[in-house]
């Protein structure tokens, strides 16, 4: 069994550690309020968006777009893949690394654009060619990063480096639930934006200079406001993860300190049983 100082020490290495682990649990919780504050004030415009593709989409069948055409022969694709640029966040980073590294595995041949650096260290070990890398922006990203990002991905679309794009995030349900969600962003399905509602079945539009102009305009813009939407979605479930984490390791630290002090007392209590045992066993060997 080991001595009063070893428990001792060990105690004491366990609390820092606890202490540690509360204060990163109020720092992602103090982050997370922002980033839920952001990730609403996205939403809307989000929705807003995908409705003014509902609408062009709807309204210009028949029209052909680079962006919305299937190519006879899909030899490479595109994923996307948002994770955290940091640990200590549960099952987080690794959740939506195998959520892309399934649809690399489905297809002939696959390139990543890593958004984080743990997207990074998981594809590199897994070997998998990396086409771009970005870092530094999973907890505050902002629109110019996807820009930059869509841009990129778009480029190669248009230039026939790849043949489909994928996005692959993370969807937040609740502060201690969420999900690896992946969507396919080119070629555009335009069966994704049906919608038959009254009130979009009456809407007429007048296309200026024409239709497959304006899709060529929009897709894009609708392209990297998802990628947008999605690393702020995916911001609030790194943070909301990594807060649910930390409050775990605090709680296991607590019951290990609370075992510890046991072991701590079981081990005090036969050393002074022992020195009383010592103590008379020598009185009575004077007698």
């Amino acid at each position: 069994m080991a001595s009063m100082r070893d428990i001792k020490r060990r105690i004491k290495s366990v609390n820092s550690t606890q202490q540690i682990t509360k204060a990163m649990n109020l720092v992602a919780s103090s982050k997370l309020n922002r980033a839920k504050s952001r990730f609403n004030d996205t939403k809307p415009y989000f929705e807003a968006t995908r409705r003014v593709i509902a609408n062009v989409v709807k309204g210009s069948k028949g029209v052909s777009s680079v962006f919305m055409q299937e190519r006879n022969e899909t030899e490479k694709a595109l994923v996307i893949v948002i994770a955290g640029d940091r640990g200590l966040c549960g099952g987080y980073n690794a959740n939506v690394c195998k959520k892309a590294l399934e649809i690399i595995e489905s297809k002939k041949s696959a390139v990543v654009f890593a958004v984080g650096n743990k997207t990074r260290e998981f594809f590199k070990h897994k070997n998998i060619e990396i086409a771009e890398s970005f870092k530094d922006v999973s907890e505050k990203p902002d629109y110019l990063d996807a820009f930059i990002i869509g841009s990129k991905a778009i480029d190669m679309y248009t230039k026939g480096e790849v043949d489909e794009v994928y996005f692959v995030y993370t969807e937040f349900i609740t502060t201690i639930t969420n999900e690896p969600k992946s969507i396919k962003l080119l070629p555009l399905n335009a069966e994704e934006f049906t919608d038959n509602s009254k009130e979009q079945s009456l809407t007429l539009t007048i296309y200026e200079p024409d239709e497959e102009s304006v899709l060529n305009y929009v897709i894009p813009k609708y392209v990297k406001t998802v990628i947008y939407g999605g690393m702020v979605e995916s911001a609030v479930c790194e943070l909301s993860s990594r807060m649910s984490a930390m409050d775990s390791a605090t709680e296991n630290a607590e019951e290990m300190i609370s075992n510890l002090n046991l072991v701590y007392n079981r081990v005090r209590q036969g050393a002074i049983t022992q020195e009383i045992t010592e103590i008379v066993s020598g009185s009575n060997a004077l007698e």
